[in-house]
């Protein structure tokens, strides 16, 4: 199944280099240590006197004293602190993962609409250009033909999830680049402790760093894509495939907080927990199969309860191979989304598109009725 792991490898190579150079520092010193030689002797014992204190140094003790007691001083040196684990930052999170759920559906219900507009004009389209290729010469071995060829064979749902898989691949090979570590990192990471805490909400769904945990997560997606799309429509499983990454990402961020263990986590199984809770609420009794043992097969419901019961004993326990927080997030935003959301937003799009189908038919030299 997916997963959205723990960055400590990705963090651990800053950590290790750093090591290296600290240890290549101190070989190039030699430390040499004096001892003195016991002697045979044995000293007398000085008597302890009382020694006199100047007024001057009661003074000085004076304000060493106050000092303590007020704060360290400033000449001294700074102590590190931990990682901030105030509920307050998270403000800012909740605000950008409300409005880019929005604007997130908001997008999508006038991206419907343009397709529905379009649809007429451009089945003229095909018409025309299926009538221009049986004039035209057949040429053999044509590579666009042969691409345009296999990607009309795929399905509706495996041509949507092609540019996510890209976008994907795009980000891990940014990860090799040496001077993109600071700014994957930054923005590619989510962690309730860093300094930015909302574009990697959505921008740490695209980014992998290991090539197994991409794969992995890539082949859940492609499975599940085509079942997917035929449910919620092209337009709604981009919606609901961007926000589940930003709500599985805030999910994250609050239990790292409660907890205490805050890190940076990447990776796309949040979202992706989320198309397989709905594709497994609509169909229950459909037959799944892990890829490694095909001749185990069990039912959708049934693998659905049993991963939200792995992911809640993990946050309970504390496990920290995956972020089971993120998991266990995009998995309840799965189920609500069936459940609720989907009578709650989508079928609620209608005002929307009514006011951009007004914007667009009476704009600058049109009249009422949209006509020129």
């Amino acid at each position: 199944m997916a997963w959205r792991s723990s960055v400590w490898s990705c963090r651990g190579f800053g950590v290790r280099s750093n090591v290296n150079f600290l240890t290549s520092k101190l070989r190039g010193h030699r430390f040499t240590f004096y001892t003195e030689q016991r002697c045979g002797f044995k000293k007398a014992p000085k008597k302890n006197e009382p020694r006199k204190v100047e007024p001057e140094e009661v003074g000085r003790r004076e304000m060493e004293s106050a000092g303590r007691s007020k704060g360290p001083s400033p000449l001294a040196e700074p102590v590190p602190t931990a990682p901030p684990r105030s509920f307050g930052r998270l403000l800012k999170p909740l605000v950008f993962t409300v409005a880019f759920t929005g604007c997130s559906f908001g997008t999508a219900a006038i991206w419907q609409y343009e397709s529905l507009k379009s649809r007429v004009q451009s089945y003229f389209d095909e018409e025309r250009a299926d009538w221009m290729e049986k004039l035209r010469p057949q040429k053999e071995g044509d590579i666009r033909k042969q691409v345009n060829r296999w990607w009309n064979s795929l399905s509706e749902g495996q041509r949507t999830v092609t540019g996510i898989i890209a976008a994907n691949v795009l980000v891990f090979c940014l990860w090799r680049v040496p001077s993109m570590q600071r700014t994957m990192m930054r923005y590619f990471t989510s962690n309730p402790a860093a300094k930015d805490l909302c574009f990697p909400m959505i921008f740490s769904t695209f980014s992998h760093y290991s090539l197994f945990h991409m794969a992995a997560n890539m082949y859940v997606l492609w499975s599940f894509s085509s079942s997917a799309v035929s449910l919620l429509g092209r337009e709604q499983f981009m919606a609901v495939y961007l926000s589940a990454g930003v709500i599985s990402t805030f999910a994250s961020y609050i239990c790292k907080t409660a907890s205490g263990r805050l890190g940076p986590s990447l990776g796309a199984s949040g979202a992706i927990m989320t198309i397989l809770a709905a594709v497994c609420m609509k169909m229950p009794e459909a037959k799944l199969a892990v890829i490694f043992l095909p001749m185990f097969t069990f039912t959708a419901g049934s693998a659905l309860k049993a991963i939200v019961a792995m992911d809640a004993a993990g946050l309970v326990l504390g496990w920290r191979l995956f972020d089971h927080a993120a998991h266990l997030g995009g998995a309840l935003f799965g189920i609500w989304y069936i459940t609720h959301g989907h009578e709650m937003i989508w079928k609620n799009r209608e005002p929307l598109v009514k006011i951009w189908h007004d914007m667009r038919t009476k704009g600058p030299g049109t009249g009422g009725n949209g006509a020129p």
